[in-house]
């Protein structure tokens, strides 16, 4: 999809505005499906895990959604990924009896599923009780942190790229190998492989094509250094069109390769033996049509707001790494040598650093890879913060730390090694709750901890070899 002035203005007009349409133009909007064939609206969104929670309706029913928004039970806020029920969260539970959530959604999401005929995909957000953004949705966090950069006048652009492994395996064999000795799309180690793209023309098509028509279309897609991993770059947006493309290409992704009997994963790090998956976020800031990161009259072109944009992120990064590193498995990264960083960190062209710039010296090109992500992030959540520390940086005009010169390593403060460590941190932090709402990081710390006691309680596979006879 081609970034048009009127696409822009569209998705800006979204941000200020409430989505919900008149009785005249949810009419039409249904009227001009139905004229394309289009028989039923598959409408969702995405909970604090970034995991598509959906249903399908009629256009009777996605007609009336459309005027008025829809109910949506909050219990997606109110269980984990397993749908097991949180015994700490406030925003929802057995004292609110899990209550119907006010659901709006955006028109601008809507597009058609080319491997679903029929069916219209449509995203929405979740409001709470006082009508405005509910405290534990991702997209409407988003909503607030891209508010903020237009009020300081600037439009964030967010380009991704993730890493994801394919296995010949269904849901099925999973549960009956207990995700144990699975079997790659692919064998050995062939970073950038021409030959193993070519073997596999349908899948690669399928892709390519399915991915492209869903309007998620790919700048970039080729194999990784792993058996059966791949890596796909989403062509840069506006950071919530941005967010919505890298949230639904994870899920999309899933259902095209599942047609080929495949299973893909974005797992942080499935083997010890294997490099982990990154979840890469490239990012600029625009002003009237300008990319503001470039000074042509700077050294290697970097303005001071550059600068001070990534301070922010620098002097946030420990801080916010619960929201960048989600799940206990996250951490199985933040080891040497795995291409993870392993202390906030920057440097040109260096991808050892937590931050990598890009693209130096060309005005339309330079710009920031924030690299700590995972491809396990909730990209409305990772995004927003990413956004949000840099901001930070440049409402205050921080100062950047000196570039690190090879590989920066753990001198230096560490970030994070656990998810419990990241929870503290976050739920200490005076600045999270300032940028990114009380409600929001209280409601996200619940959950990391419950994820964390969950994690806790467990007997690992590990530990059975290791101790179970011999102790």
């Amino acid at each position: 999809m081609a970034r048009t002035k009127k696409t822009r203005a569209a998705t800006k007009s979204r941000l200020d505005h409430d989505p919900r349409l008149s009785a005249e133009e949810a009419d039409a909007f249904v009227a001009a499906l139905k004229e394309r064939g289009i028989q039923n609206a598959k409408i969702g969104a995405f909970d604090i895990d970034g995991i598509l929670r959906g249903k399908y309706v009629s256009l009777a029913k996605l007609t009336g959604a459309l005027k008025k928004g829809f109910g949506f039970c909050d219990v997606v806020f109110g269980w984990d990924v397993t749908d097991a029920l949180y015994d700490n969260a406030q925003v929802t539970g057995w004292h609110t009896g899990y209550p119907d959530a006010l659901t709006l959604l955006d028109p601008t999401t809507a597009r058609d599923i080319p491997w679903e005929p029929g069916v219209v995909a449509m995203l929405g957000d979740f409001r709470g009780a006082d009508g405005k953004g509910h405290p534990a949705c991702g997209r409407s966090l988003l909503r607030r942190v891209v508010k903020r950069a237009e009020a300081l006048g600037f439009e964030p652009l967010v380009g991704v790229e993730f890493e994801f492994f394919l296995f010949q395996e269904t849901p099925q064999t999973l549960q009956e190998k207990g995700f144990r000795a699975m079997t790659p799309v692919d064998p050995g180690m062939f970073g950038y492989s021409w030959l193993r793209t070519g073997q596999a023309p349908e899948l690669m098509a399928s892709v390519l094509r399915d991915l492209g028509a869903f309007g998620l279309p790919l700048e970039g897609f080729h194999t990784e250094t792993g058996p059966g991993v791949y890596e796909a770059a989403l062509q840069v947006d506006s950071a919530m069109r941005a967010a919505d493309k890298a949230a639904l290409f994870k899920t999309a992704l899933k259902e095209v390769v599942r047609r080929h009997g495949l299973t893909a994963t974005f797992l942080a790090k499935w083997s010890a033996d294997l490099p982990g998956c990154s979840g890469h976020l490239h990012q600029s800031l625009v002003q009237n049509g300008k990319n503001v990161f470039f000074d042509p009259r700077a050294a290697r072109g970097m303005s001071k707001l550059m600068k001070s944009y990534m301070a922010g992120q620098l002097k946030l990064m420990r801080e916010f790494t619960a929201l960048y590193s989600p799940t206990v498995n996250s951490y199985k990264r933040y080891v040497p040598g795995l291409w993870a960083p392993l202390v906030p960190s920057w440097g040109v062209e260096n991808r050892t650093c937590a931050l990598r710039l890009v693209g130096m010296g060309e005005a339309n090109a330079q710009r920031v890879e924030y690299r700590q992500t995972a491809a396990d992030i909730n990209p409305y959540i990772a995004i927003a913060a990413s956004i949000a520390a840099g901001l930070y940086g440049v409402e205050q005009g921080l100062e950047l730390q000196p570039e690190a010169v090879g590989d920066p390593g753990v001198e230096g403060e560490r970030l994070p090694t656990t998810l419990r460590e990241a929870t503290a941190l976050l739920g200490k932090s005076r600045l999270a709750r300032r940028l990114l709402g009380e409600d929001f990081v209280d409601h996200y710390v619940r959950t990391r901890d419950w994820e964390c006691r969950a994690y806790e309680q467990s007997v690992s596979d590990w530990e059975l070899r290791r101790y179970f006879e011999i102790i």
